[in-house]
């Protein structure tokens, strides 16, 4: 288990083990979730990142025509 170290800054470095396993570069956004005692971080993916994201999913359906 890794840990961090708030800075005085209320500022906390990810660890390079963690950046790399999650593909995180700089400037790429986060969410911070709080959830009971503990604050966990999202990643927030681009909807063009998320393609082909559930394989096999059936994409097809059908539409009335006004919502073509």
């Amino acid at each position: 288990m890794l840990s961090v170290t708030v800075s005085p800054k209320f500022q906390v470095v990810i660890p390079k083990k963690i950046r790399e396993g999650m593909a995180i570069k700089p400037g790429d956004k986060v969410q911070v979730i709080q959830y009971r005692d503990r604050l966990e971080l999202v990643p927030i993916k681009k909807p063009s990142e998320m393609r082909g994201f559930l394989p096999g999913l059936d994409t097809s359906l059908e539409r009335e025509e006004d919502r073509v």
